[in-house]
């Protein structure tokens, strides 16, 4: 096989890898409300996450992938060490916050690989600022939208069910928590799935596999295969963060916030802004727990949540910076 050939196959595995890891870093995203509220056991949610996670390339388009593929760096100055080195950084952290329990944001470890190993192939020029823009609005405006949406749900629902039994209510919620879950998975598998078709996108595009569409039908399905997958493995450490850390929820509370985040993520998606599902979802929990009262919300776990947001991608970048160099010193040496 050919040395070049090799090389390609070996950074589309990483990049499945990450996918992999994304899946099951951000599995709680998707499961962490309906097993706390306990209408699914964590094996059945995962399952039901896994599944929408994949048909999700049945709704959506690839705006995202385009937008990480083309809007990140300049195609221009990718190479293969520039590849590995983000894939390096984004894999380091999904680790390191995946061990520690965090529900640290998987898109913006990836973005903050790109611009860390392209930053150290090109210098700053590398970067295409508009895109970084969006992405760094959306840090801000999906736990924020998330939060407003869940919080007005909440206070809506609990105005229409105001005379009706708790017992009734909570069997509606229950029910209505299949429906808000499988949307909201829908929602992260088609926001977070085309990241990684971005990534191998822009490889194919820099190894001189140019066809008609920047983002081939077969990587669109692999993508949400290999997440789907890593969402099958779970994510147990931070779903119990997600779950239980920040406000205790009840069928319609988890109803509400699944739902404000899965609004979220379906206008972002479309719009081709890589958000975070992390965000969105943590917002929309807090959303749900300030519309019960303000002091059900454990701020001080949202505080250091929100603290692992700000630092994702300056240390992503600098991880990715660290792991280009070593890709390039290997590749000049052969």
């Amino acid at each position: 096989m050919d040395a070049g050939l090799a090389i390609l196959i070996f950074l589309i595995a990483v990049a499945l890898l990450f996918d992999f890891l994304n899946g099951m870093h951000d599995a709680a995203n998707s499961i962490a409300t309906i097993v706390s509220t306990r209408v699914l056991s964590p094996a059945q949610a995962v399952v039901w996450a896994a599944f929408f996670n994949f048909i999700a390339f049945l709704f959506f388009g690839v705006a995202v992938a385009n937008t990480i593929g083309r809007g990140i760096i300049d195609p221009a100055i990718v190479d293969n060490s520039v590849i590995f080195g983000a894939l390096g950084g984004a894999i380091t952290w999904n680790l390191i916050t995946w061990w520690y329990g965090v529900p640290s944001s998987s898109s913006h470890a990836l973005v903050g690989g790109l611009i860390g190993a392209g930053v150290a192939k090109a210098g700053p020029v590398a970067v295409v600022a508009s895109g970084v823009l969006k992405t760094t609005l959306g840090i801000f405006v999906a736990p924020l939208v998330g939060f407003t949406l869940a919080l007005l749900l909440s206070i809506a629902v609990a105005w229409i069910f105001v005379k009706v039994r708790p017992s009734a209510a909570d069997r509606v919620f229950r029910i209505g928590q299949f429906g808000s879950a499988a949307l909201y998975s829908l929602g992260h598998g088609g926001n977070d799935a085309q990241k990684t078709m971005g990534i191998i996108a822009v490889l194919l595009f820099s190894n001189g596999f140019r066809g008609e569409e920047f983002v081939p039908l077969w990587v669109v399905l692999v993508c949400h295969a290999a997440m789907g997958l890593g969402t099958l493995t779970g994510g147990w450490r931070i779903v119990k963060t997600m779950g239980s850390r920040i406000t205790e929820l009840r069928p319609q509370q988890g109803f509400c916030a699944e739902a404000g985040g899965a609004i979220c993520l379906f206008y972002a998606t479309n719009l081709g802004v890589p958000v975070s599902t992390t965000h969105t979802i943590t917002g929309a929990i807090m959303g749900v727990g300030a519309a019960r009262r303000p002091s059900s919300v454990r701020w001080g776990v949202a505080r250091a949540i929100v603290f692992a947001w700000f630092i994702t991608i300056p240390a992503c970048a600098a991880i990715a910076a660290t792991c280009y160099w070593l890709a390039s010193g290997v590749a000049s040496v052969f």
